[in-house]
C-alpha cells in the first residue's frame, strides 16, 4: 500500500478517452468555436433566451450522458481502493469519477455537476435528465415551483465556485505528500493555483499533460504520454507494482 499522501487534480483532458472532448486544447470545443463559450457566461444565460435555450439543447446532447469511464477513471479508483488515493479535485462535471469507481466523498466538483439542475430564484433541485427529457415541449424550461429559470448545477462564468470545494481542494493540496495534476491546462483559476499551493505546502507536483503548462518549472515530473497510458502506468508504480513511466525531469 502506498505511503504517500496523494491528491489528484483532474481537467478535461482525462475524459478525452471516455469520447468527450475538451474545451482549451488544440481542437478543444471553445479553440474551435469560441463563441460558445457565450452559453457559459451567466449574465448571457440569465438575460437571454436564445442563450438558454441553445445552452440547453448543447447539454441534452452532451457525451456526458452516454459516456464511459476511461482506464485513467478506473486506476485512480485502484489507488483509491488500496489506500493511496486521498481527495480527486475534478474540474469536469461528468461524473466520471464516481461511475469509474471512486466514492461520491472522494470526489470534490470544483465546477460542479450536469447531473442535478437548480432553479436560480427558489434553489429547488431537479434532476437534469428530467429537465432534457422535457425540452421539446418546454425548450427554456421553468421551474414547476415558482416559474423560476432553470440551470445545471455548472460553475457558470461569472459564478463563484463553492466555498465548501475551495475549502476542501486547499486542504487537499496542503496536506498532502504528492499533487497530481491529470489532463488540465493549469490555466483557470483559482483552481490553478493548488499545484503551486502544494508545492509550497512541500508536496512534490506531477503533471500528466499533453501540452505544456505554466507550472511545469514547479514539476518534479512531467508526463507528456497519453492519459490513458500514464495513469495507470503511475498508479502502477505507486502500487509497487514495477511498471516504469516515462517523463521528462524538472
Amino acid at each position: 500500500m502506498p505511503a504517500s499522501r496523494i491528491t489528484v487534480l483532474t481537467g478535461a483532458g482525462i475524459s478525452t478517452g471516455s469520447g468527450i472532448p475538451d474545451f482549451r486544447g488544440p481542437v478543444g470545443v471553445w479553440t474551435l468555436h469560441p463563441e460558445r463559450m457565450r452559453l457559459l457566461d451567466i449574465d448571457a444565460f440569465m438575460s437571454d433566451r436564445e442563450v438558454r435555450v441553445a445552452g440547453w439543447r448543447e447539454w441534452r446532447d452532451h457525451p456526458a450522458w452516454t459516456s464511459e469511464p476511461s482506464v485513467a477513471h478506473r486506476a485512480l479508483a485502484r489507488l483509491a481502493d488500496a489506500g493511496g488515493l486521498g481527495v480527486v479535485l475534478t474540474q469536469n462535471f461528468d461524473g466520471l469519477h464516481q461511475t469509474g469507481g471512486l466514492s461520491g466523498s472522494q470526489v470534490v466538483e470544483m465546477h460542479g455537476t450536469l447531473h442535478t439542475t437548480s432553479c436560480t430564484r427558489c434553489g429547488e433541485h431537479v434532476d437534469t435528465a428530467a429537465v432534457v427529457a422535457s425540452l421539446i415541449a418546454n425548450p427554456d424550461p421553468a421551474c414547476a415551483t415558482c416559474g423560476g429559470i432553470l440551470k445545471p448545477d455548472i460553475v457558470y462564468f461569472g459564478e463563484a465556485l463553492p466555498a465548501d470545494a475551495i475549502d476542501r481542494a486547499v486542504e487537499g493540496a496542503e496536506k498532502c505528500d504528492v499533487f497530481i495534476a491529470i489532463g488540465t491546462t493549469l490555466s483557470v483559476y483559482p483552481v490553478a493555483s493548488l499545484a503551486g499551493l502544494a508545492v509550497d505546502s512541500g508536496a512534490d507536483l506531477i503533471i500528466v499533460n499533453a501540452e505544456p503548462t505554466e507550472y511545469d518549472r514547479l514539476a518534479s515530473e512531467v508526463i507528456r504520454e497519453p492519459i490513458d497510458i500514464a495513469v495507470p502506468a503511475l498508479v502502477d508504480r505507486y502500487l509497487g507494482e514495477g511498471r516504469s513511466t516515462s517523463h521528462y525531469g524538472n
